[in-house]
């Protein structure tokens, strides 16, 4: 399936689905309840993406000051960002699916993914390029321009 036609799909199931959550929760909880509920998910989803940001972005500083690529880092930012943009939707679904993004351990596995099945097409020398296999008349060695 298209990554078009996936986002159109979500952008037509996820609004009845919060429709659907918010009538059965306000049907158990009443009305006022069931809006506090969401206010105050998107209140603590705002403090928890602000402390997850500048954990991420401290990682990602930590890594260049070794000289490392922040590889993780700079994938787990968008990641942050999608979740905090689902967070502060109204709704219980979007608030899950935001939560997740919030968890350090699902932020890595995703990026994981991303890295090592996603990731364009890497560099000569990269760390995250999948060793060559031997073919043809492949030469290796270094060589020095003379003028």
């Amino acid at each position: 399936m298209k990554i078009v036609q996936v986002i159109f799909l979500f952008f037509l199931v996820v609004p009845f689905v919060e429709i659907y959550l918010l009538l059965q929760i306000g049907g158990l909880v009443g009305v006022l309840p069931t809006v506090l509920l969401v206010v105050f998910t998107a209140v603590l989803g705002a403090w928890l993406l602000r402390q997850q940001g500048f954990a991420t972005l401290q990682r990602f500083q930590a890594s260049l000051a070794q000289g490392e690529i922040p590889a993780y880092e700079m994938i787990e930012g968008p990641i942050l960002l999608v979740g905090g943009a689902l967070l502060l939707t109204p709704g219980f679904f979007t608030d899950l699916i935001g939560f997740a993004c919030l968890i350090p351990q699902v932020r890595r596995k995703f990026a994981k993914y991303v890295i090592e099945n996603h990731l364009i097409t890497a560099q000569s020398g990269s760390p995250f390029q999948k060793p060559a296999s031997k073919q043809g008349n492949v030469i290796e060695g270094e060589y020095k321009k003379e003028d």
